[in-house]
């Protein structure tokens, strides 16, 4: 398991560093998450369950055209859910936390629209995105009547191959997908060497392992994200 994640992140690593190094601008890039699942075939979220997490990395700056360029970034990102019945000081009361972390390595096609000055401009883009399990924690809280109960454990990953689509290697009960990917869409302003963006991630990977992802729109992530940038 540890040689394949570690081959993973190798292949990241080559894909994405070139890209920075032999860019016109490369970003740090920090922010919040507010995280959630779909809970119905419709792809739907329930509010109320938003997690707040955090992302933090690096984008690539490639302009193709005088108002286009291709973005692609590596981001260490928490994604996740809460789910939640009753109040901690009620008879019956029950609180479920799930908080995956994920490398992601997302692709915008970005429209820079440009105002002010050359180094000033309004942007909105979209693309894909991969992403790949390292690590979080599940964490379980409640009571029923006068007994309470607590449990905290590190969130198990199938040793999915990506390679073997119809045979999902430690796939199980409680074990999730390693392997996240799905759709990104940003809009936001690039002021000088800063940067502010609202982001969007819509994953179509379902988060069970062993599930098919094409079966409905159920259980993926949902991500909003607020980033602010600063050029390096």
């Amino acid at each position: 398991m540890f040689s394949k994640r570690l081959l993973i992140l190798t292949i990241i690593s080559y894909v994405c560093a070139p890209s920075i190094a032999q860019t016109d601008a490369a970003w740090l890039k920090v922010g919040v998450n507010f995280a959630n699942v779909s809970y119905n075939n419709d792809g739907e979220v329930d509010d109320a369950a938003m997690l707040t997490s955090f992302h933090v990395g690096f984008m690539a700056d490639i302009n193709v055209a005088k108002i286009l360029a291709i973005q692609p970034g590596i981001l260490f990102t928490g994604k996740g859910s809460k789910i939640q019945s009753g109040n901690a000081n009620d008879n019956f009361y029950y609180k479920a936390t799930a908080n995956p972390l994920y490398i992601e390595v997302p692709l915008n096609v970005t429209l820079k629209i440009p105002f002010d000055s050359s180094k000033s401009n309004f942007f909105v883009g979209a693309g894909p995105y991969v992403g790949i399990g390292v690590g979080g924690k599940r964490k379980i809280e409640g009571r029923n009547l006068a007994v309470s109960y607590s449990s905290k454990e590190k969130i198990q990953y199938s040793n999915d191959d990506p390679s073997t689509f119809n045979n999902e290697e430690g796939a199980g009960l409680g074990v999730m997908r390693r392997f996240d990917y799905g759709l990104n869409a940003t809009v936001g302003f690039q002021l000088g060497k800063g940067m502010f963006a609202l982001n969007y991630g819509y994953g179509l990977a379902k988060l069970q392992s062993g599930s098919n992802s094409s079966a409905d729109n159920n259980n993926k992530h949902r991500v909003l994200s607020i980033s602010v940038g600063f050029q390096l």
